[in-house]
């Protein structure tokens, strides 16, 4: 089966054909060009999808990602990134293997082609060549013929005619001889010609032809073998990303069967547990009976007796309730109506709370010194530096965390030391690698800075201690030096050892200004914790709205009646109640105070008594 003997007359139709085959490879080419694009443009989305959803870097995102869930989905995106690549190694074996090489082929075959059919017009021009040679011939092999006729028959007519003189036959006799030889002559050429073009014809359709057609054959039939491998090539490529593929698949189900719900429910509960109690029953009040302040000795000595001393924050109710009441905060400047001078600047410090004029308390007072101090805070936006703005569970962890964290500087700075103490005996040892003292100054600073975060240290792994209740009770000595030691560390935190009160005699956790300590209950608690509310003196209305914002402060609205329990003490402020458990100061020039006599009298005596 040859083009050559089947297809010797079909040139025309080959041509075809043959640009036709290459212009299905250029066709294939383009598409597996579109193919590498389409793959290019998937694993871009692939890989932006998976950035998208990443979590960003030093943000509340990162902290999300302790559960095993949102763990899980970090791994299914970092597996798509990888499972993106792999489609990148598709589209750049694709190009390489496919499209560049089919590329070159296609520069090639067309060379090729042209080469072959260009020969093939040769051997044709050269054919129809002969042939015409052979036509010439014969046309004028077929003219001398008649010509030779022509004469032969004027001869003998001029022969046969008497009248017609002997030179005249003569010469008609020479010129039949002349054309006679013309064309045998002409014969002659005509069949050198003929056996010529025979030979020549014969060549060209049994041998050169044949030759030509069949390096076309060769040439087509290399063609479709090439896209046949390039088909080839195609599939394999893909199937070589299957198995990482699938790798990428099975690390993606190992994610998903490595979720824990249990364990993510135990996440939960460490990073929002507070470490409190629930609130207890609330004691009935009962209002019927007038309040009174007075205690007897039996009643506080049966109260020291009992030893059965609880820790509170106020009172009983209060101390209870003291995560869900409303912080206050700093008063805003008073209205443009209110009278400068009679609008106070406002405290330097939150007002502390009042002690109660009872028998017992001015009992206690005089016998026991009297324990009050705040521990004052770094201010800043992220809130106090021992975390008190926390509750104690995840107080203790911020303070844990913090101790890690600053080990982990110290061994920095220790290993940058001994590098320096290394270095620095390389130079002793060999003085011309360098100046042993260069390294002096370094290691001066390097030793500082080991101090200080030592220090550092021991300050957050005391109060770490004491979350965890680990330290003994403090004397007064003790916390007076503890209250030193922070105030050279942190140039703004004392120490404070007396459970924390409000200006209303409940505990508050105030995010920026106090720090919550625990202590053992002692005898000064029980005394402390066991007081009674103050007793109302008058009444007032307030004249303005005020915010308190400060701790210690309460917000009123114009025009509200309160209760009056401690006036002005020429501080400007004063001290009111709206109801047992809301109280506190507000500027005096806010409010109008109508004050009971007999309560005052009453209440001037206890302070007197107290004084």
């Amino acid at each position: 089966m040859s083009w050559g003997t089947e297809l010797w007359d079909q040139f025309d139709n080959l041509e075809k054909h043959t640009q036709w085959g290459i212009d299905v490879l250029e066709k294939y080419i383009k598409f597996v060009k579109e193919r590498t694009e389409i793959e290019l443009s998937y694993a871009k989305q692939l890989r932006n999808l998976s950035k998208k959803y990443q979590p960003k870097k030093n943000s509340k995102e990162e902290e999300e990602y302790r559960y095993t869930s949102t763990r899980a989905f970090l791994a299914t995106l970092n597996e798509m990134n990888d499972y993106a690549g792999q489609h990148e190694v598709i589209s750049e074996n694709m190009t390489s293997l496919i499209t560049g090489e089919l590329t070159r082929y296609v520069q090639e075959l067309k060379q090729e082609r042209k080469s072959h059919f260009h020969d093939g017009r040769k051997a044709q021009q050269h054919i129809e060549t002969c042939w015409k040679q052979l036509e010439a011939s014969k046309r004028r092999f077929e003219r001398d013929c008649k010509e030779a006729d022509r004469a032969q028959q004027y001869f003998e007519k001029m022969d046969a005619d008497i009248n017609v003189t002997k030179a005249d036959v003569e010469k008609a006799r020479q010129q039949a001889q002349l054309r006679h030889q013309m064309a045998e002559d002409s014969k002659a050429e005509y069949s050198s010609t003929l056996q010529k073009f025979n030979s020549e014809q014969h060549d060209h359709y049994y041998t050169h032809i044949p030759n030509i057609f069949q390096k076309i054959q060769e040439m087509e039939e290399r063609r479709i073998v090439r896209i046949g491998e390039s088909m080839k090539t195609f599939a394999e490529v893909d199937r070589q990303v299957i198995p990482i593929i699938g790798k990428c698949l099975d690390e993606i189900t190992k994610a998903a069967e490595s979720i824990d719900h249990k364990n993510d429910s135990q996440l939960v509960i460490e990073a929002f547990k507070s470490g409190f109690e629930p609130p207890g029953d609330i004691d009935f009040e009962d209002f019927t009976q007038p309040m009174k302040r007075t205690v007897s000795e039996s009643s506080l000595s049966n109260s020291r007796g009992d030893g059965k001393s609880e820790p509170k924050f106020g009172g009983k109710s209060k101390g209870k309730l003291w995560p869900f009441i409303k912080k206050n905060k700093p008063p805003p400047p008073p209205p443009a109506s209110a009278s400068p001078s009679a609008v106070p600047n406002g405290p330097q410090s939150p007002k502390q709370q009042k002690e109660p004029l009872s028998h017992r308390f001015n009992e206690f007072m005089t016998s026991k010194p009297k324990i009050h101090c705040f521990r004052s805070l770094k201010r800043g936006g992220a809130g106090p530096e021992d975390f008190s703005n926390l509750p104690p569970e995840q107080r203790r962890k911020k303070l844990q965390q913090k101790v890690d964290e600053l080990n982990k500087d110290i061994q920095k700075e220790m290993d940058q030391r001994d590098a320096l103490t290394k270095m620095k005996d390389v130079y002793i040892k060999n003085p011309q690698m360098g100046d042993a003292a260069s390294v002096d100054h370094r290691l001066a600073e390097l030793g500082q800075n080991i101090e200080k975060l030592r220090l550092e240290v021991q300050k957050f792994e005391g109060w770490l201690a004491e979350v965890e209740g680990r330290l003994p009770l403090r004397t007064d000595q003790a916390r007076r030096q503890s209250g030193l030691y922070e105030g050279q560390n942190t140039a703004a935190v004392n120490s404070c050892a007396q459970d924390r009160e409000s200006p209303d005699g409940s505990y508050t956790e105030e995010q920026s200004q106090e720090t919550e300590m625990k202590v053992p209950a002692t005898e000064f608690d029980d005394e402390f914790d066991d007081e009674e509310p103050l007793p109302t003196i008058g009444t007032c209305k307030a004249l303005y709205t005020f915010e308190g914002q400060n701790e210690g402060t309460i917000s009123v609205a114009e025009g509200e009646m309160l209760y009056v329990i401690e006036e002005d003490k020429g501080d400007g402020w004063t001290r009111i109640r709206r109801n047992e458990d809301e109280e506190g100061y507000v500027p005096t020039s806010y409010v109008e105070v109508y004050l009971d006599k007999n309560a005052k009298d009453v209440y001037k005596s206890l302070q007197k008594i107290s004084e």
